[in-house]
């Protein structure tokens, strides 16, 4: 489901960001690079709405 609008604020224009570089997540106990994390976020407040990797694939078999 897509967010439509800010929880925090009520704002329907979202933007979407990215961590990358050294801001990428790393999947546990695992050699891996990694994935950029994207966020979903409120252009109005600056509340980060949802955050998820861009390739999970990566972090199959890794410990929980």
């Amino acid at each position: 489901m897509k967010a439509a609008e800010c929880p925090k604020c009520g704002a329907k224009e979202l933007g979407v960001g990215k961590h990358s570089g050294y801001g990428v997540m790393f999947p546990k106990n695992k050699m891996s690079l990694g994935s950029e994390v994207e966020y979903i976020i409120c252009t109005e407040c600056g509340y980060i709405i949802e955050g998820y990797v861009k390739k999970p694939a990566k972090f199959k078999n890794t410990l929980y």
